[in-house]
């Protein structure tokens, strides 16, 4: 790379490579997406190619032979100080930039989804920062993923999940289940989100599906208990129930069917950009 020098004769490190990377790429580049994750402290995302954003039009490095064979250059019109770190170094786009490249850059939404929801629970960043950095990329990909991600992370939408549930159950005309029966356990008392009492079979509806782990291993135990003595016990996410909704009916009534029911599912939407109903959208 032509104008870069390593001042040691040894392997690169990852932190080598990063700054090689960057300093191959024109002024004003930025360690983007996942590598910039990383050096925020992101964990369990960790990438080995090494992600850098270069200003709009400039010049982008030669092809890259063995010292940087997985370099992945994007260009982007935002590399001011709000999006990009006026201090750190090497040089990275801000955590929640960094989360939005990530999530746009992603293979999935669920992958993309996660890191959002893992910021949260590493206390790594804050919706109202995220929120105003998906607000100045508004055509990003992926970007209402995003934002809805951050409103579960922070409870901002825990009632629409069994609102989306039941307008789901009640169009693919399953029959009506009953809320919040109340199931005694040895440990205490718990509450069934809906049950089909008659065909044994109950669903739980997890708003928050990434939280910590003292309460993710309580939330099992108290899942035990419900099926110890009790019904057939289905779990979805709200994100499942909001872009899955097909996937969610299927296990649905093939546990109802197991118990006795003889109904039929009716079709409902199942694209992402129909569901929930229009009616039912923020």
């Amino acid at each position: 790379m032509r104008g870069v020098y390593v001042t040691h004769n040894g392997p690169l490190s990852p932190e080598d490579r990063q700054w090689v990377a960057l300093l191959a790429c024109p002024d004003g580049s930025a360690l983007a997406g996942a590598t910039a994750l990383q050096l925020h402290g992101l964990t369990g995302f960790e990438d080995t190619r090494v992600f850098v954003t270069i200003p709009d039009g400039g010049d982008r490095p030669p092809a890259l032979a063995p010292p940087l064979p997985d370099l992945v250059v994007h260009s982007s019109v935002r590399l001011g100080d709000r999006d990009v770190h006026p201090v750190q170094r090497p040089r990275r786009t801000r955590i929640e930039r960094s989360l939005i490249d990530l999530a746009s850059w992603s293979p999935s939404d669920r992958y993309g989804r996660a890191a959002v929801l893992a910021a949260f629970q590493q206390g790594l960043v804050r919706a109202p920062d995220v929120l105003s950095a998906v607000d100045r990329r508004p055509t990003a990909r992926r970007v209402g993923l995003v934002r809805e991600s951050v409103l579960d992370a922070v409870g901002g939408i825990q009632s629409l999940p069994e609102k989306d549930f039941d307008d789901l159950v009640l169009l693919a005309g399953l029959p009506r289940p009953t809320r919040q029966r109340v199931v005694r356990g040895t440990n205490g008392r718990y509450y069934l989100d809906v049950e089909w009492a008659p065909y044994g079979v109950a669903a739980e509806i997890h708003g928050l599906p990434h939280h910590g782990v003292v309460q993710w291993s309580a939330d099992l135990v108290r899942a035990n208990e419900i099926v110890i003595d009790g019904p057939r016990l289905l779990i979805f996410t709200s994100y499942v129930i909001r872009h899955e909704p097909a996937l969610v009916l299927d296990q649905l009534a093939r546990a109802l069917r197991a118990g006795g029911w003889t109904g039929v599912v009716r079709p409902i939407p199942t694209r992402v950009d129909r569901w929930p109903p229009p009616t039912q959208r923020r």
